[in-house]
C-alpha cells in the first residue's frame, strides 16, 4: 500500500511538471507566517503515524537499531515528497482554488484533464490512507497494552490472544472506538482534536526527557534520545508554537478531553500504577 501512494505521487510529480505556471508562485507566501503556522497546525495529522510506529518496539527483533532508523528515513523521505507535492500543486492552479477542497490533488488533475493518471493517484491516495489508518490502529493497541502492564488501565487491555500473540481486546476496542465517531462527526474535527492532542503529547515527551536527564541521569536507557538538552526544548516550543495555530473551538474540546483523561488517571491509574506502587513498598 506505501508502494502504491508514493508510486502514485511520483506520477502525479511527473506528469504534472511540465504544467507548472511558475507565476502562481508569486507571492510564495501569501498569508506570511500566522499563514504558515496555520497550514502546518492542519497539516500535522500527516504526521501522526511516525510515533505510532514506535508503540510496536516490543515486535521488532532490534529496536535499538531499526526503530530510530525506521522513524527517521521514513520521516525524511515523506517530508521531501510531501513538500514537492504542494510545491508542484500550488504551480498547477492559484493557491486559492484549493480552498475547502478535500482532494485537491485529484480534483485539479480533473481540472485538467489528466484523464488515465488521475485515476492511478486516485488509487494511490486511496491506498495511503488505508495503510496510514491501519497504523493509527495498532499504535492505538500497543498504547492501550503499555498502559494496562503499567496499571493505568484495567488489566484486560493487556491481554493476548493465545495464537497470534497481540493484544486482541485492545485491537477490537480501538475498531470500534475509532470506526463509531468516525461515521458520525465530521472529519475536520477529528482531525483537529487529534492533532492538538497528539502536540501536546510530543510536548510532554519533550519535557519527560528533561525531567529524566535531572532526576535520573544514571538510569539504563533502551533509547538515547540525541541533541542533549536542545532537542527536547526545541520540540516544546514547537509543538506549542503549533498548538497556537488551531482554532479555539479546538482548544475548548482539548481541555474538556483532558479534564476527563485527569479525572480518570486520579480515581484510578493512580492508585493501580506499578510504578507508585513498587514506589511505595521500598
Amino acid at each position: 500500500m506505501v508502494l502504491m501512494k508514493i508510486v502514485a505521487i511520483l506520477i502525479f510529480m511527473g506528469v504534472a511538471a511540465r504544467f507548472i505556471k511558475p507565476a502562481h508562485w508569486h507571492p510564495f507566501a501569501p498569508n506570511g507566517w500566522p499563514g504558515i503556522l496555520t497550514g502546518g497546525s492542519i497539516v500535522f495529522f500527516t504526521y501522526i503515524g511516525f510515533d505510532s510506529v514506535s508503540t510496536a518496539a516490543e515486535e521488532c527483533k532490534n529496536p535499538q537499531r531499526d526503530l530510530p532508523r525506521g522513524i527517521i528515513a521514513t520521516l525524511v523521505v515523506c517530508t521531501i515528497l510531501y513538500i514537492a507535492v504542494v510545491v508542484v500543486l500550488t504551480g498547477l492552479v492559484p493557491w486559492q482554488t484549493l480552498m475547502d477542497d478535500a482532494a485537491p490533488v485529484v480534483n485539479t488533475m480533473k481540472k485538467l484533464h489528466f484523464g488515465t493518471a488521475r485515476l492511478v493517484v486516485l488509487i494511490g491516495a486511496l491506498m495511503g490512507m488505508i495503510s496510514s489508518l491501519l497504523v493509527f490502529q495498532l499504535g492505538q493497541a500497543r498504547v492501550w497494552f503499555a498502559m494496562s502492564r503499567d496499571g493505568l488501565l484495567p488489566r484486560i487491555f493487556g491481554r493476548v490472544h493465545p495464537k497470534f500473540r497481540t493484544p486482541d481486546f485492545s485491537t477490537w476496542l480501538a475498531g470500534f472506538v475509532v470506526g463509531i465517531p468516525a461515521g458520525l462527526l465530521d472529519i475536520g474535527t477529528l482531525a483537529d482534536l487529534s492533532n492538538i492532542g497528539t502536540l501536546f503529547a510530543f510536548a510532554l515527551v519533550g519535557g519527560g526527557v528533561l525531567i529524566l536527564r535531572y532526576r535520573e541521569p544514571d538510569r539504563p536507557r533502551a533509547f538515547r534520545a540525541p541533541g542533549g538538552p536542545l532537542a527536547p526544548v526545541i520540540t516544546i516550543i514547537t509543538c506549542v508554537l503549533l498548538m497556537a495555530g488551531l482554532p479555539i473551538m479546538n482548544w475548548i474540546r482539548f481541555f474538556g478531553w483532558l479534564a476527563i483523561g485527569l479525572v480518570f488517571y486520579y480515581f484510578y491509574g493512580r492508585r493501580k500504577s506499578t510504578l507508585r506502587l513498587s514506589t511505595a513498598t521500598k
